[in-house]
């Protein structure tokens, strides 16, 4: 069901920049750029700032912008960030605004979150009544390239003082209109790990005189599940996703080598820290048991994204004010990873949901229902823009003007 926004006056003051908002969206769309490949949006994103009088400064994360709005006398600060990088999968969509770079699509929202930022930024440049600092922060490459963590590295808190940071995603299957915050985990951690089994190959038919890394394999998939439903107490969220398993080259040869992968997922780094030393203790242990080895790398990518209670808070009563509190929701926690979790390391803040809708607002062909994120028949619900945009204008007023 698709809801109406509500007529607050900063909504409709965004809803009359509509078709402005769409046509930047849909060339960001129609132009998409995989992570720290995004300069021709980076310097989309900078000349409309700079048309704006709003000063920019480039280089951090090597494709990020960051916009200074500055009014007034007040040192007091805070951040609003949208991501720009797209993803390397080949749209199916046939519409004007389609992707014309093959293999690359904006499949996660992140046309419609600059889009976003960019109307909020306009806005406050022209009408914005506060006293204070916004920074407008445009990221790179958090598709993969933790690109939060690398504008961290090249000063991005030192550089631009904050007191707090906040995040907007778009969310199939929330309604259109509605928007969702809550304090504590809302997206888990993203780690990937391989495994390597090692034993001696030969010969299929004369399997005693090797040492079959296959069944061991077989059997390690089966223990790694038990960590999960052993190990992690049942309210603690976790995942352990075997994905990949590789081994042999023909059907009448032991391999001598099989490898296993995967994900991990958690939303505290206490159970993934529990997760990994369990995974070591069966990788280095089972094996052995069939006269194999086994190896065991880990690689943790995205920690778990943490809102902080009072910035949710804030954000929530932000939303309430804006749409009512029938279309403010509970945020529901989701498996996926983000890499805002690195801000909100640093920084206080918060990372909310903005309801993309049912999927009614595309064109079929490619499946009724919500468009589901990283799905080759996506796109950006447009009539979100003027609502995301006042609701950035919102909370940058009233976090430069309330008392703290």
């Amino acid at each position: 069901m698709v809801t109406s926004l509500a007529p607050h006056p900063t909504v409709q003051a965004l809803q009359a920049k509509s078709a402005d908002l769409t046509a930047v969206r849909r060339d960001i769309h129609a132009h998409p750029e995989l992570r720290y490949e995004e300069v021709r949006t980076a310097d989309l994103v900078a000349q409309r700032l700079t048309d704006w009088g709003i000063p920019v400064v480039r280089g951090l994360g090597k494709t990020g912008v960051v916009g200074i709005l500055r009014r007034g006398s007040s040192t007091r600060a805070v951040g609003i960030r949208a991501d720009m990088d797209a993803l390397p999968v080949q749209e199916v969509n046939t519409f004007a605004h389609a992707s014309q770079n093959p293999g690359r699509m904006h499949a996660c929202g992140h046309d419609g979150h600059t889009a976003m930022l960019l109307g909020a930024a306009e806005h406050l440049a022209k009408h914005g009544d506060f006293d204070g600092t916004v920074y407008l922060i445009f990221q790179p490459a958090e598709e993969g390239g933790a690109g939060a963590q690398a504008m961290i590295d090249d000063g991005l808190f030192e550089q631009f003082p904050m007191e707090a940071v906040f995040g907007m995603h778009n969310w199939p299957g929330y309604p259109q209109g509605t928007m969702a915050v809550s304090a504590g985990p809302v997206m888990a951690s993203s780690n990937e790990f391989e495994i390597i089994l090692r034993g001696k190959g030969g010969h299929a038919a004369l399997p005693h005189t090797t040492l079959d890394p296959m069944p061991v394999a077989c059997q390690l998939v089966l223990a790694l599940q038990t960590i999960v439903s052993r190990n992690v107490k049942p309210i603690d969220p976790a995942v352990l996703s075997v994905t990949m398993i590789h081994g042999g080259t023909a059907t009448n040869v032991v391999p001598g080598q099989v490898t296993i992968e995967g994900t991990v997922r958690t939303f505290t780094l206490d159970v993934l820290d529990q997760m990994e030393q369990r995974m070591r203790e069966l990788v280095q242990q089972l094996p052995l048991a069939f006269g194999c080895e086994g190896e065991l790398t880990f690689k943790r990518n995205y920690p778990p994204t943490v809102n902080s209670a009072a910035e949710a808070e804030f954000a929530q009563g932000v939303m309430r004010d804006l749409i009512g509190d029938a279309q403010t929701l509970a945020q529901e926690p989701v498996m996926g990873a983000e890499d805002f979790a690195f801000m909100l390391l640093a920084k206080p803040g918060a990372y909310l949901f903005i309801g993309n809708g049912d999927g009614t607002h595309r064109a079929h062909g490619h499946g009724a229902g919500p468009c589901e994120l990283h799905n080759a028949s996506y796109d950006f619900n447009d009539a979100l823009l003027p609502l995301g945009a006042a609701y950035w204008v919102e909370l940058a007023q009233r976090w430069l003007v309330q008392d703290r």
